[in-house]
């Protein structure tokens, strides 16, 4: 049986643990500086306080500052963070990982440099001297995974991705369980490039709720499903461009890393919280600042560390602007206090049908 570090303990990282300890693996779940409240419950034998369960006999909570003892003799490493910490758990990591212990990313998310778009691998790679960098092996995971649900043992479809098949199948016949069904994909960029971006396309979804809130009810009860709709095959359609622009398979966006994350991250959660808050009219800046202060809106997050390369590369013609008009919009809205106007005369342009006709999309 394999010793594994799980760092961040979080839902995410938290509840890989249960797969994980169900097949006899040992668990060290260290807390970043954020989690010391958490590792304080774990320790003193309570539930987590966000997942809402207790770890296994098998899961040892340590704090930070116990990093260094934590990893002693582990097989793999798992980065479990919020795409916030990112940074800091790569360098921490390089100070004291051998570079012969892979890392498992859970963290989704782009990093922008403000000439071009990253992959978090080759953030944590970064990280790295030149000649560790050469060794350490990375993989990532991507698809439709709500954490309560894989803590629950409900079936969890996902994809392991990295550049390396052999690293692929030892990750797969060490995490894979009768519930947490795994499928292999050698297309890193493309795996990341759609569990990234459907955050923000998941906020775009999100604005429907307020969008239905401030308009009323309806007389005979009618949603808004339609516009939720488009809004995600926008969505969609704009993960497929960058996909390929970046430099990944345009395929991997119908898998579970493109359209069933993006499904997933739309049933709800702090996305969508935070979209029903502009939905309605508040903008951004005041949103967070009042209603959501502590918390982490991945969509919003990903907004703000790449608008500004996102906006450079179009200035530059990097980016085609045509192509990611509600990509824009997001950025505008998140980054820039814009209002929620959806500018649907825009949608589906990248490469228009020649009957397209949207003289009624104003």
């Amino acid at each position: 049986m394999a010793r594994i570090l799980i760092l961040g303990a979080g839902v995410m990282g938290t509840a890989l643990s249960v797969p994980l300890t169900d097949n006899g693996h040992t668990v060290n779940l260290v807390g970043t500086h954020l989690d010391g409240k958490i590792i304080a419950q774990i320790q003193a034998g309570f539930s987590h306080p966000r997942l809402g369960i207790q770890v296994a006999s098998g899961v040892t909570a340590y704090t930070c500052d116990q990093l260094a003892e934590a990893i002693k003799d582990v097989d793999l490493v798992v980065i479990g963070v919020n795409s916030h910490g990112i940074e800091w758990a790569a360098q921490t990591l390089s100070e004291v990982l051998p570079a012969d212990i892979p890392i498992l990313l859970v963290t989704k998310g782009l990093a922008g440099d403000g000439e071009k778009l990253s992959i978090l691998p080759d953030v944590v790679a970064a990280h790295f001297s030149d000649a560790r960098r050469e060794q350490i092996q990375i993989a990532a995971i991507g698809g439709p995974s709500i954490a309560q649900e894989l803590a629950a043992r409900r079936h969890t479809c996902v994809i392991f991705t990295s550049k390396n098949s052999a690293l692929l199948q030892y990750l797969t016949e060490l995490v894979g369980t009768p519930y947490y069904h795994i499928w292999k994909n050698t297309d890193v960029i493309g795996v990341e490039v759609c569990v990234a971006l459907k955050n923000v396309y998941a906020l775009a979804v999100g604005l429907v709720i307020g969008f239905l809130e401030k308009a009323g009810k309806a007389a005979n009860d009618a949603e808004m499903h339609n516009l939720a709709a488009a809004i995600f095959a926008q969505g969609m359609w704009e993960t497929a461009y960058l996909v390929e622009k970046m430099g990944g398979q345009p395929k991997s966006v119908n898998s579970l890393a493109g359209a069933g994350d993006l499904y997933v991250t739309c049933q709800g959660g702090r996305n969508s919280r935070m979209g029903r808050l502009l939905g309605l009219g508040i903008p951004y800046s005041q949103a967070k600042a009042e209603y959501m202060p502590n918390d982490t809106v991945e969509g919003a997050s990903l907004a703000l560390a790449i608008g500004q390369t996102v906006e450079n590369m179009i200035d530059k013609r990097d980016l085609d602007d045509a192509a990611l008009p509600l990509l824009r919009t997001m950025i505008d809205i998140v980054c820039h206090d814009a209002p929620t106007i959806i500018p649907w005369e825009k949608f589906f342009a990248q490469s228009p049908s020649p009957e397209f006709d949207c003289r009624y999309c104003e």
